[in-house]
Order: structure tokens, then C-alpha cells, then sequence
């Protein structure tokens, strides 16, 4: 694929028909035989509360569909215990679209030590519950429960993140592909506008699902035709990967279902090929057989240009929670609601993060009009607004306008990350049309001022001193959170993460900038524990490192192994997929999978803590590193415990269902309580 075929893709909203459009989307019969139809188009499952609003990612497909003339129906949250509430606006004419929500479900309903989590941010009132598990899988086999013969159609990050055959945290096992289990016609991955447009317009006019197997962004399961060339990255034992370019049609083959079931290398190997595969400008299909059957994965999405991502968020959102919550408080709604994303993609390819995944390596833009004119809609007619935008970013703060230099290179491109090891010299990293957008959003009327709270990514930000003027001078309240993750290079290099001399750098700079500003502002660091690639002294050196530099961590964040992350490949294969790999010669990476050794390393970021104290005591005299135990300040914790402390030395070993106590191992070292 080269950038000629790129630039020729139909216009986002070149079908669209101009009507007028619903308050909002229904969400029962009531509100369809007040609107006059007698039926849906296409009804759309959500694991969310319905917000009519661009942040939230069932509002805009169906926002987008309802453009292109079709009827658009919400069911959101429904009891999926039976058909019913699947049937609550009738039988769809073209298609069902089901998504788990803005979150993988597994992610939002347990912590990163598989326990249940007991609210909900997506839910009115927070209320936990109100979803199931892999509740993608279970939606759609509930509305082929309710009306048989209607497509249904897979979407959103839960459907995108497990397109293919996946390890999963919660169930430690490699499950198949989201779209067997649920037994759907087709599955959309990542931001799908495009597809969705596509598909929904030739479905209705008679398409059946098989036949829309040209369609980028489309997983479905076909067989290869005669006329394609596979390239076989399923040989474990050969060193191509499938890499090779051949003339004509070419399909690559990933290691089976059957196959990274049973092989971690081969498990490792898909996981590396996927990624490689994912530039748009170069990404070929995939193919991975699924028991008698194979699954195909077209080439990613082509990324919108500004007028269609202007086009998009310019849509009659009412901005708003559905009128049927009432009262209640949707937290994710109150936390978005005064903020503006302004771009969508990263290019950082951070291992343990989805983003680049679903969205893309490649910045996608909104226009300097369409940001400014969302902020007058926020002051106009947002209640409770008082003149505060809370964010103006997206995935990162700082990444808005930042493309390759030149489109042939980009397009030919196969690197993981812009930005690591070190920032790619055919990256544009200029900060001024970010900074000339904040200067025209704070002149906006009404507008008193606007907050940076998306993470800034800090080794861009020291590319350009007056960004960080701006930044400091204007847009942070106190504190600032910024991610360096950590400060050791063995799991900083796991993570395709800057080295800590980047966030050192930025500190002093953004610390000059305070003072000359006469501001008292803080850094406050994200960092990780428990990755992939993450020793013992890894972790002790960290938590010297935030002593030294008197942090204490109060949120510590663990690692969870997200579904088709490059770090959750680690985790699963003790295998590094960002190098060859090979049977045989493949790069090993140490996971940290046991519950023993995941609580140190989070005691370890909260050295602070006197429940920590007695663990961290027993980790470092059995790392030979008594001499960090004692009251000087270059000492780590006390040889004190203060009485009525030390709760987590007294947590219990898991027990069995036969009654034996598990063991946990750290490092080598055999723990017993």
C-alpha cells in the first residue's frame, strides 16, 4: 500500500444525508414513536451509560451513522440474563453494533490483582455490576438470542484489543479470537469510522456480511483466495517472520490458535508480526487459523484528515447523560465534561499501553475551528460550567500537529515507536501550533482558564523550552502528573520508555519556568510496578531514587496485562517481542507473576508506608542490602516499627482449596510465613 492509494479513500462523509437529528438517540419505544419511526436501522449495545457526547465512543458511531440517514438506537447496560431487554426497540433493519464500552470490561470491572472491582466510572451513580464479563461476548450472543438473521457487529477497544487469539489475565489462559466467541458477523478494530460508514451502508443495501471482506479495518473469518501468496510467519524455526515483500497479493500467517495456545514463542512471534503490521501506509492482511477455519484481518483504518475529524466532533451531540439517568451522577461524564480533546494516536508505542493498539501510531487532528467552536458549545451550554476547561489534549497533551517529515518515509515506516530509543530525525516535534492553540483558547470570551491534564510527554516537551513556558506559565494548577514509569533501564527499555535523564531534564526546565513565572508548582511521577523486565533491585533502586528525592507515592499503579499489549506478550511468554523471535534465540524477559513478588514491588514504591516496613525489611537483608535498614536518611526504611503497624507483614498466604498454603517465590528466594 503506498500513500498515492492512501490519499484516494472516499471522504469520511461523502454519503451523509443532511435531516434533521433526535435530542438524542432512543432508548425505548416511547422515544421512537415520539420521534415517528416504526423501526431502527441499526441498534447499538453498549456496556455504558448512554452520554451523547464525542468522548464517549457509542455516541459518536451513533451520531455518525444517524448522518448518513439511518435510524439509531441506543440499548445501554441492558440485564443480560435473557433476550428480552435486547428486544426493546424491535428488530433492527441492517445490523446490531455491540461494544463492552470506552473500556475493555475485564479491565474495568477487576484491579490489577484480579479483584472485583466494586464501582463503575461509566455506570450512573457508580454503581459496579451493571456489566458482565467480556460483556462483548455475552451482548452478542444475546441479540442473536433476540432476533435471529440480523448481522451482528463487533466494535470499540474490547472488540479491537482481542481481534485475535490473546492471552487473558483473568482467566490465565490464551483465549480466540473475541469474534468466534461471540459468534459475530464481523468485527471492527480500532477508531472505525470509516469501516462502520462502509459497512453499514452496503449491508442495507443488501451486502450480505461475507461479502464486505475489503474493507480496511475488518475482521472476519474467510478463507484465503487462490489469488494471494501467503508469507508464513507461523514457522517458529525461520528467522523471516514473514517479512519478505513479494509482488502482487500477499497475506501473512500467523502462528494458529492451537499453535500460541500451546507455544509461548509462537505466542511471542504473533504478537510481534501484529505489531509490525499496523502502519497503515505498509500493513499487509493477516491471517491466524481458528480450528477448521481462519480468521482475516484486513489492513488497519486509513486515519481521518482534519476535516473529517472536525466533521465528526462538529456532529449534534446533545452533550449530555441521556434524560433517563435523572439525577444521577455519571463519574467519567463529570470528569470530561468541561474538556476538549484536541488530536487522536500516539507514536510513543509504550509496551504496556493499548492506545497505539486501537488509535494508531499516526496523529490524527482537529482543526483549530472545530476546538474552539466545542469551547463555545462547553460555555453556551454546559451547566455548572464557571470558565474552567479542565484538559485540552488527548492521549498525550503535546502530540497535536506532530507527523513525519516526509509522507514516503512515513508510510514505509515499520518502527514501534517515534520516539524510542531515541527521537526519530524525521520527526516533526515543533510545539508552535499546540502553543498558538492555547494562546486562542484562553482569548476565547467566558473562557478564564485552561488546564493541561492529559500526560505530557516530557522527553517532546524539552524539544521545545518555550512549550514548557506556556505550559507552566498558563496551564498547570499546582501540580502537574507526568509519567517516567521508571528510573532503571532494564524494564524502562521493556517499556520503550526515555531514560530518567529525560524527566531530570524536564524537571529543571519546568522548575525554571515555575520561578520565573513566581508560581509554586509540582511534578508529581507515575511510575510502575511489578513490569515486565523488573528486578527486585530495580525496584529498590526506585524507591531510593523517590527518597532521595522525597516523593511518596499515595497511588501506586501495578502492572495489568491488557489484552494484545506488547508487555502483556512479555508477561505471558517470558519472551521479548520487540526483537526477533526465533526457537531458540529468542531475547527472555523475567515476569513478575506471582502475588508475593507484585506486593513488594508495590511496597517498594510506597517505602513511605509504615504497613510496608516489616516486608521491605525482609526482602533487603535477603538481598544483602541490610545496610538500607536503619534511621539515616540515605537508609530506606527504619529498624523501628511503630506500634499498631505493619499490617501488610501480616497478610496471609492465599490458601488452596485442598487446605495446603500456596508459596510464593521472589527472585529465587523461597518466602514462608
Amino acid at each position: 500500500m503506498d500513500i498515492q492509494i492512501i490519499a484516494a479513500e472516499k471522504p469520511l462523509m461523502a454519503q451523509a444525508r443532511p435531516h434533521k437529528p433526535a435530542p438524542f438517540l432512543p432508548m425505548s419505544r416511547a422515544e421512537m414513536d415520539a420521534l415517528g419511526w416504526d423501526a431502527c436501522d441499526i441498534v447499538l449495545v453498549t456496556g455504558d451509560a448512554y452520554v451523547d457526547h464525542p468522548s464517549f465512543g457509542m455516541a459518536i458511531i451513533g451520531r455518525l451513522l444517524e448522518a448518513q440517514g439511518f435510524r439509531v438506537g441506543i440499548i445501554s447496560q441492558p440485564d443480560w440474563h435473557s433476550a428480552e431487554p435486547f428486544k426493546a426497540l424491535g428488530k433492527p433493519k441492517v445490523f446490531f453494533g455491540v461494544t463492552g464500552g470506552n473500556m475493555d470490561s475485564m479491565v474495568n470491572r477487576y484491579t490489577a490483582d484480579r479483584r472485583l472491582r466494586h464501582d463503575d466510572a461509566y455506570t450512573a451513580g457508580g454503581e459496579g455490576g451493571k456489566r458482565p464479563d467480556r460483556c462483548t461476548v455475552v451482548y452478542a450472543q444475546r441479540c442473536r438470542e433476540a432476533f435471529k438473521g440480523v448481522p451482528v457487529v463487533l466494535g470499540g477497544i474490547e472488540a479491537s484489543l482481542r481481534r485475535i487469539a490473546h492471552y487473558d489475565y483473568w482467566s490465565d489462559k490464551v483465549r480466540r479470537s473475541v469474534l468466534a466467541d461471540a459468534k459475530a458477523d464481523l468485527l471492527l478494530y480500532g477508531n472505525a469510522e470509516r469501516a462502520v460508514v462502509e459497512v453499514a451502508n452496503r449491508l442495507a443495501a443488501g451486502e450480505a456480511p461475507r461479502e464486505l471482506d475489503d474493507i480496511r479495518g475488518v475482521a472476519l473469518f474467510r478463507r484465503v483466495p487462490d489469488d494471494y501468496t501467503e508469507l508464513h510467519a507461523d514457522d517458529i524455526d525461520s528467522a523471516d517472520e514473514g517479512a519478505s515483500r513479494t509482488k502482487g497479493l500477499t497475506v501473512i500467517r500467523l502462528p494458529a490458535l492451537e499453535q500460541v495456545e500451546q507455544d509461548k514463542e509462537a505466542y511471542a512471534r504473533a504478537s510481534r508480526v501484529l505489531h509490525r503490521e499496523s502502519n497503515p501506509g505498509n500493513a499487509r492482511p493477516l491471517v491466524q487459523r481458528h480450528g477448521d477455519r481462519d480468521l482475516w484481518l484486513n489492513p488497519p483504518p486509513i486515519p481521518l484528515t482534519s476535516e473529517e475529524m472536525d466533521a465528526v466532533y462538529d456532529l449534534p451531540y446533545a452533550r449530555a447523560p441521556h434524560p433517563s439517568y435523572g439525577d444521577a451522577k455519571i463519574p467519567a461524564w463529570d470528569m470530561i465534561k468541561f474538556s476538549v480533546t484536541i488530536m487522536r494516536g500516539c507514536f510513543g508505542g509504550c509496551t504496556f499501553c493499548s492506545i497505539t493498539e486501537h488509535e494508531g501510531r499516526i496523529i490524527q487532528n482537529r482543526s483549530e475551528g472545530s476546538i474552539l467552536r466545542e469551547i463555545e458549545k462547553i460555555r453556551d451550554k454546559t451547566p455548572g460550567f464557571t470558565g474552567v476547561i479542565s484538559d485540552i489534549g488527548g492521549p498525550t497533551a503535546n502530540m497535536y500537529r506532530m507527523a513525519c517529515k516526509d509522507p514516503k518515509v512515513e508510510a514505509a515506516c515499520r518502527r514501534p515507536s517515534c520516539v524510542f530509543p531515541e527521537i526519530c530525525p524525521n520527526l516533526n516535534t515543533s510545539h508552535d501550533d499546540l502553543i498558538r492553540l492555547y494562546r486562542k483558547v484562553r482569548e476565547t470570551k467566558g473562557i478564564k482558564k485552561v488546564m493541561v491534564a492529559s500526560g505530557v510527554r516530557y522527553d517532546l516537551a524539552v524539544e521545545s523550552p518555550e512549550y514548557i513556558k506556556e505550559l507552566v506559565t498558563h496551564h498547570v494548577g499546582g501540580y502537574l502528573k507526568i509519567a517516567p514509569e521508571h528510573t532503571e533501564r532494564g524494564p524502562l527499555d521493556k517499556m520503550m520508555k526515555p531514560g530518567i535523564g529525560a524527566y531530570n531534564q524536564f524537571k529543571r526546565m519546568f522548575d525554571a519556568a515555575a520561578e520565573q513565572a513566581g508560581k509554586k508548582y509540582y511534578l508529581i511521577p507515575y511510575f510502575i510496578a511489578a513490569h515486565p523486565g523488573t528486578t527486585d533491585e530495580d525496584m529498590m533502586n526506585l524507591a531510593l531514587w523517590l527518597k532521595k528525592n522525597r516523593y511518596r507515592a499515595d497511588q501506586v499503579q501495578t502492572f495489568l496485562p491488557s489484552p494484545m499489549a506488547t508487555a502483556t506478550a512479555m508477561y505471558h511468554t517470558g519472551v521479548n517481542p520487540l526483537r526477533g523471535v526465533r526457537r531458540g534465540g529468542s531475547d527472555k524477559v523475567e515476569a513478575i507473576k506471582g502475588l508475593r513478588q507484585r506486593r513488594l514491588h508495590k511496597a517498594f514504591l510506597r517505602y513511605h508506608d509504615p504497613d510496608n516496613w516489616p516486608v521491605l525489611r525482609e526482602a533487603l537483608k535477603e538481598m544483602g542490602r541490610a545496610d538500607l535498614i536503619g534511621s539515616r536518611p540515605d537508609q530506606l526504611v527504619p529498624a523501628h516499627q511503630p506500634p499498631g503497624t505493619g499490617k501488610a507483614a501480616g497478610t496471609r498466604r492465599p490458601v488452596r482449596p485442598d487446605g495446603k498454603t500456596q508459596r510464593f517465590t521472589t527472585k529465587g528466594l523461597r518466602v514462608m510465613k
